[in-house]
């Protein structure tokens, strides 16, 4: 039991013993105390004035005197200011606090029941034609952070990817390697499968604008001469010929895209991130085509004279919604509609988030009211989990196309500026190579995910290579050296022969240091909590980030392994120890890694 359950069951049995009156427990209203004021928590006294028959002083006092009288084990002193009453909590209620938090190895956590909610989270969605770049980093870290603090709330948790591995972009890539490859391979080449192919879908882009200008020269529009492009010809029926299951351009289709799986699996080993089950759009758009059309026979949609089908959403505000184009294609929406489908029937889905960017946000407006309208149960709840665009600050880091990030390249470059920092700080010291590059890349990764995670994922934000692996500022870097700091105080107090008690003894007087650092640590649970409710991996990192601050004080102010109380001693082993633990169960959800040594 907490202290504020404790100290409202306290304050229930004192107004029936002061004013024979029962008082539901949702009436006794605890708020922490002001930090201008004395205390650690304050009741707010105005709802008890007609029981008390007495003023909001009198009143207060007269509570005060009774719980300090009555419940010592819980209140160790009180004032009152006007209608409040702050209560100073006794140190054994504090001790008892933390051994409870000591006791209970995953504390905050919840693990998922037999029947909980199957919850499934969708992220990641790369296109089968490029390497993943910043942007899907920051979708995957945030998919992933999300899957793991919902199932930290007792839900079980299915983590999906849908690939987008059909259409005319794959087309292209597939154009151009035929065209210029020269039979090159990821073996021949030395290049990750996915970079490979994404150099053709470059090189289609190179020789396509040079054919542009060409015909332009002669004489004809941009438009013009953009319809009349040759290579765009070719790529339109490629395309077309997969549609129709040609057995070549299948083949190549297949023999292409499984070096770009076999290169997405690396990034994503790297990157720490994994799924249970993946889709891919070839087997999904047909599944789609289907559902609309069996939508159309019931009346939910309508066809144009043109043959087009179309949903009308004019009755929920919106406008009108293509589903499937006069030549009987789909579009993205059917797409999506198809893998709902094929989903629900895998899984008995009860909350469906989806982690997709902010530009996508009317398209999950409308994919929420047609799968409603489809009969899905989960289609008027579905979460479309919406966050901003994520930037570099300028002349940093450009890929090889000049525009956008490479996910690889970003992460190599990372864990080398973790090399280098941590060797110029000498935090590497005497360590063999391959612990030196382990902790490189937990340091080099931990800066990138903590820096994204800890902003608001609604807002666009800028990644700052450099600040994140700053060693004092908010960043992974400084939280995980804070916890290897403890493990080496850990290590010491072991060699030394302390030994840990499973249970402190509830008789040590605490500083108002101690006693805050053991609020924050009760407060995890909370926070783990709103995290889940809000959806918000941030609010774990702001707080994991808090605790550090505050423990990095304690520690400065205070001794630890030379305190010469033995009791004393003890306790802020053990108080350093739960630290290290929420730091690591509060990092673990947002799949950062924190090392023993640093």
């Amino acid at each position: 039991m907490d202290i504020e359950q404790k100290l409202v069951t306290a304050v229930i049995n004192g107004l029936k013993a002061l004013y024979g009156q029962d008082v539901p427990a949702a009436q006794v209203q605890l708020q922490k105390t002001k930090k201008e004021f004395e205390g650690h928590l304050t009741l707010v006294v105005f709802p008890f004035l007609r029981m008390s028959r007495k003023g909001p002083e009198q009143t207060a006092q007269e509570i005060g005197e009774y719980l300090k009288a009555n419940e010592p084990e819980v209140v160790a002193a009180f004032n009152v200011i006007k209608g409040f009453l702050n209560l100073t909590i006794a140190s054994s209620a504090w001790i008892e606090l933390l051994n409870g938090i000591h006791a209970d190895a995953r504390y905050g956590l919840t693990d998922a029941a037999p029947d909980a909610p199957l919850v499934m989270i969708e992220y990641s969605s790369p296109n089968t034609n490029k390497p993943l770049h910043l942007g899907h980093v920051r979708n995957n870290l945030l998919g992933n952070a999300l899957a793991k603090i919902i199932a930290a709330n007792g839900n079980r948790v299915v983590k999906t990817n849908i690939v987008n591995d059909r259409g005319i972009h794959i087309c292209k890539s597939m154009l151009a390697w035929l065209k210029y490859g020269n039979g090159e391979t990821p073996e021949s080449s030395g290049k990750k499968g996915d970079h490979l192919i994404g150099d053709y879908y470059v090189a289609f882009d190179k020789h396509y604008k040079a054919e542009v200008a060409g015909l332009m020269e002669k004489g004809m529009t941009k438009e013009e001469a953009e319809a009349a492009s040759p290579l765009m010809k070719e790529a339109r029926e490629m395309l077309v010929k997969w549609e129709a299951g040609d057995p070549e351009v299948r083949a190549l289709w297949k023999k292409m895209n499984d070096w770009v799986y076999a290169g997405f699996d690396e990034t994503y080993k790297m990157m720490g991130v994994s799924f249970d089950k993946i889709y891919y759009e070839s087997n999904t758009y047909l599944e789609g085509k289907k559902k609309v059309l069996e939508g159309l026979e019931k009346g939910i949609f309508y066809r144009k004279e043109d043959g087009s089908v179309w949903a009308d959403l004019t009755g929920e505000g919106l406008d009108h919604k293509l589903l499937l184009r006069s030549d009987g294609t789909s579009v993205y929406m059917t797409q999506d509609i198809g893998t709902a489908e094929q989903r629900f029937a895998d899984y008995p889905i009860d909350k469906m988030i989806y982690v997709v960017g902010n530009e996508q946000n009317y398209h999950f407006q409308v994919l929420s009211i047609l799968l409603d309208k489809l009969g899905f149960e989960w289609g008027k709840s579905l979460v479309h989990f919406s966050y901003g665009m994520v930037e570099l600050p300028e002349g940093k880091m450009k890929s090889r196309e000049g525009t956008v990030v490479d996910a690889d390249d970003l992460m190599a470059e990372m864990i080398e500026t973790a090399k280098e920092t941590s060797g110029e700080l000498g935090k590497l010291d005497g360590l063999t190579q391959a612990e030196a590059d382990d902790i490189a890349r937990i340091v080099g990764l931990g800066a990138l995910k903590y820096f994204i995670l800890k902003v608001d994922a609604r807002k666009n934000m800028t990644f700052n290579p450099k600040e994140s692996i700053d060693f004092n500022g908010n960043t992974g870097p400084f939280i995980q050296y804070t916890y290897a700091r403890i493990q080496s105080v850990l290590r010491k107090a072991g060699e030394a022969g302390i030994v840990l008690p499973a249970q402190l003894p509830t008789g040590i007087e605490l500083s108002t240091k101690e006693e805050g650092l053991i609020q924050m640590l009760a407060d995890f649970a909370a926070v783990v909590k709103q995290a889940g409710t809000d959806y918000s991996p941030s609010v774990i990192a702001n707080y994991t980030y808090d605790l550090v601050k505050e423990y990095n004080q304690f520690y400065h102010d205070y001794s630890i392994l030379r305190e010469a109380d033995e009791a004393v001693k003890v306790f802020r082993l053990v108080l350093s120890e739960n630290v290290g633990k929420i730091v690591r169960l509060g990092m673990g959800l947002l799949g950062i890694e924190v090392p023993d040594r640093m």
